[in-house]
């Protein structure tokens, strides 16, 4: 089989047989002829084209007569081909067996761990997770790959106005910062940035994951166990045991139940900074999620000093990018006072070309709400406030929201309007100043 078909990004600006690029995606693995190899051959091959296109997830859904192959690109969906129902199996079984899951266990939930090998010689590593549907076992490969940089705080796309705040809030001795949003917001990501810029080795730090995504040198690593029976080291169990470890920053991959957030809240008000994931839509609701996790108002007022909300918007492809005549430029009066004296409104859109596959994007940037603690939203805290009341005092005090992040990134040609109202709900974009 040609090297082509296998690998269609070896020469990224070439049109994979001829033909040109499809209009909505990244080149299309040759999945029909695949289909005619053997597992061994088509899992890696599938593994490696989605490494290349940089993709966070490869699945394998099982359908009625075949099984679909998709990974997810720059946050989007993108369907590669299928291949009949018994080559698929197969590969379900080949994964499983890659991974050491129990292969014989079909109705219930399984994860496991691959360690793959590309052909330059990085290492990959495959977190796989199977579970029951209609028709059969589907599998998700979530890809982490161990050759990729981690980003610093400066690279995450914070505004300078909210990177001085982010650093102000990590630079305190004590406390807890909680970084919200939605799965696959970049939470994890921007959690390891601020261990990165913590970590100058003046500090004892320890985290406890689950599982553990990236190996920081320097940094004390522990993984949880999600299974929960008799003396598995999950995260309030883990949690007590660091805190005999005597460190200095704690990182807790995500608060999940109220035994994790009460003893979060304790460390982080006894002299520890606690850094921690939470699900919650925007900056403010990280105080009611904390409360419904029992957390007592007092207690989490003393503790919190910042909530990071965000959400990951496709950025722009540079080579193809198009500007637009806006003459609606009072939609960006909310922002002037972030940007510079002299900077251009340029409304841009997505046209797509060989060096973004067609897409119209090239990466993706982070959009961030950043909510120090002050004097005035503790006194809220204290009193079990609402959300709207903690948010306009945040504002009051200086919070940037949503909308103004996005208009800013909008304005700047970073990302287009339709992007940013893809990710955002749109009540987020249509608040009265």
């Amino acid at each position: 089989m040609a090297e082509a078909a296998l690998y269609p990004l070896t020469n990224r600006l070439a049109a994979r047989n001829g033909q040109p690029y499809p209009a909505d995606g990244p080149p299309a693995v040759d999945v029909a002829a695949l289909g005619r190899a053997e597992p061994n051959v088509i899992v890696p091959a599938l593994v490696e084209y989605a490494a290349g296109v940089r993709a966070s997830d490869l699945y394998l859904n099982t359908n009625e007569k075949e099984v679909e192959f998709a990974v997810r690109h720059l946050g989007i969906v993108r369907p590669l081909g299928a291949v009949p129902i018994e080559v698929g199996r197969r590969c379900l079984l080949f994964v499983k067996t890659l991974a050491g899951m129990n292969t014989s266990e079909r109705r219930r939930p399984v994860e496991g761990r691959w360690l793959f090998t590309r052909p330059s010689g990085d290492a990959l590593d495959l977190r796989v997770s199977t579970i029951p549907t209609l028709h059969g076992e589907d599998a998700t490969l979530r890809i982490l790959d161990q050759a990729r940089a981690l980003l610093s705080v400066d690279q995450l796309g914070m505004h300078p106005h909210k990177y001085s705040q982010f650093q102000q809030v990590l630079s305190s001795p004590t406390g807890l910062v909680l970084v919200t949003g939605p799965t696959e917001s970049g939470k994890t990501t921007t959690l390891y940035a601020g261990l990165q810029y913590l970590n100058t080795g003046t500090r004892k730090i320890n985290t406890i994951e689950e599982p553990i995504e990236y190996s920081l040198a320097g940094i004390r690593q522990s993984q949880a166990s999600s299974a929960g029976g008799t003396g598995d080291a999950t995260f309030d169990v883990l949690l007590r045991g660091v805190l005999r470890q005597a460190p200095d920053v704690i990182m807790i991959g995500e608060i999940r139940e109220e035994e994790t957030a009460q003893i979060a809240v304790r460390a982080a008000a006894t002299g520890h900074l606690v850094l921690s994931t939470l699900h919650a839509p925007v900056a403010a609701a990280a105080v009611q999620s904390m409360l419904r996790l029992g957390v007592p108002p007092r207690a989490l007022s003393h503790a919190l000093i910042g909530v990071v909300s965000q959400r990951l918007v496709r950025t722009l492809c540079p080579a193809c990018k198009q500007h637009f005549p806006f003459p609606q430029a009072k939609a960006f009066e909310g922002v002037r006072r972030w940007r510079e004296a002299d900077a251009d409104t340029r409304l841009c859109g997505p046209v797509g070309c060989p060096e973004c596959y067609m897409t119209g994007f090239a990466g993706r940037t982070g959009l961030f709400e950043v909510m120090p603690v002050t004097p005035g939203v503790r006194h809220l805290l204290e009193d079990g406030a609402s959300v709207a009341a903690v948010r306009k005092r945040a504002v009051d005090d200086g919070m940037m929201e949503f909308r103004h992040a996005a208009l800013l990134k909008v304005a700047a040609g970073v990302t287009s309007l339709e992007e940013v109202t893809r990710v955002l709900p749109i009540e987020y974009m249509a608040a009265a100043d």
